[in-house]
């Protein structure tokens, strides 16, 4: 049975179509939307340049998903991968579920969280004196099917970032404590922003991300209005700056879904993939995550376009987004690692 519940915001949000520039970190958000098995995106750049006005206004532009209803986990009645113990449960001894709809998770997770926040705590005296696995899910739950938004990535304790990449690349999230083990799904598309200035991310966990976009403050002053000008128009009347965007993001939306649709069956071919793991080898990145990486994107963005095969501009545009935090940093180096991505690929490619 399922109940369609009014879906609305509890505040309108900044349109997607009506962000100027800013075209990298964009672009990496739609991909992993597309496929969440890119595995999230790391934006960098400078302070108050729309990171998470951008990242918001991603997950307002995703349709509605149908949940289990009451479910703490957004369980999916339908697949398997995407449903906790007492959904799967009910759904192999057909009993029915009701479901519901609701908006795209955006899960924001503060510097402050503590390990218990995110990944949720196990009541023991309950499980003990009542013999239940009493389980209060945490952040990681919450963001089950959606985004999980990190700001200041680089200030995160290790420890915990280590915690988000492991669910973000398996898709679920385990809580151990005095011989009890809970799992439950926690498939969501990892988001971490944060300014270069503050501090880097340690080179093995950045690897762990699968796109890198970099963001600049824009110089163009011509640019630079037209930013303040949507701004202004939005904050005075958000209902009318919506309205006159609506047939773009709604335009938007369909392209997304289209791109979800036909993804399973794009192609790249062996040739292809052969030069992209040659172009890895010769920048000297470390594992096989970069090669996974720029394939899965090309694909996404095939998809993306409309296209059922890879070709060479898709490869082209995705390929400096997975690779330039993969290299090793030479300090010696003058050349920019998307600069060194992109020669690198001429020569391969070209």
């Amino acid at each position: 049975m399922v109940t369609l519940e009014k879906i609305e915001n509890e505040r309108p949000v900044f349109p997607f179509t009506a962000i100027i520039g800013q075209e990298e970190m964009k672009l990496a958000l739609i991909l992993n939307v597309i496929d969440p098995r890119i595995g999230g995106v790391m934006i960098m750049g400078d302070r108050g340049t729309g990171k998470s006005t951008t990242i918001r206004a991603v997950a307002d532009l995703l349709p509605a998903i149908e949940v289990a209803k009451d479910d703490p986990f957004n369980s999916s009645t339908t697949d398997f991968e995407l449903m906790s113990e007492t959904v799967k449960t009910a759904i192999e001894s057909n009993t029915d579920v009701e479901t519901s709809y609701k908006k795209v998770p955006m899960v924001d997770l503060p510097l402050g969280a503590t390990e218990d926040r995110v990944c949720g705590t196990i009541d023991i005296e309950k499980a003990l004196t009542e013999g239940v696995k009493a389980f209060e899910p945490g952040l990681l739950a919450k963001a089950n099917r959606g985004i999980l938004y990190v700001d200041e990535v680089n200030l995160l304790d290790d420890h915990l970032v280590d915690i988000l990449l492991d669910s973000a690349a398996s898709g679920w999230n385990t809580v151990e404590r005095e011989g009890i083990s809970i799992k439950h799904p926690a498939r969501f598309v990892l988001v971490g922003s944060g300014n270069p200035e503050e501090g880097e991310l340690r080179p093995q966990l950045l690897d762990r991300f699968g796109m890198h976009a970099e963001i600049r403050t824009v110089r163009d002053p011509e640019t630079r209005v037209k930013v303040v000008e949507e701004r202004s128009n939005f904050d005075q009347n958000p209902e009318d700056c919506l309205k006159s965007n609506y047939e773009q993001l709604e335009a938007l939306k369909q392209k997304i879904l289209d791109a979800q649709q036909i993804l399973p069956s794009i192609e790249i071919d062996y040739e292809s993939r052969v030069k992209i793991s040659q172009v890895c080898g010769s920048l000297d990145v470390d594992g096989l995550r970069g090669d996974i990486v720029t394939n899965r994107a090309a694909k996404a963005y095939a998809a993306y376009n409309g296209r059922t095969k890879v070709e060479l501009e898709d490869i082209e545009t995705v390929i400096t987004l997975c690779l330039r935090h993969r290299l090793r940093k030479d300090p010696l180096e003058t050349i920019d690692s998307g600069d060194k991505v992109s020669t690198v690929f001429e020569e391969v490619f070209k």
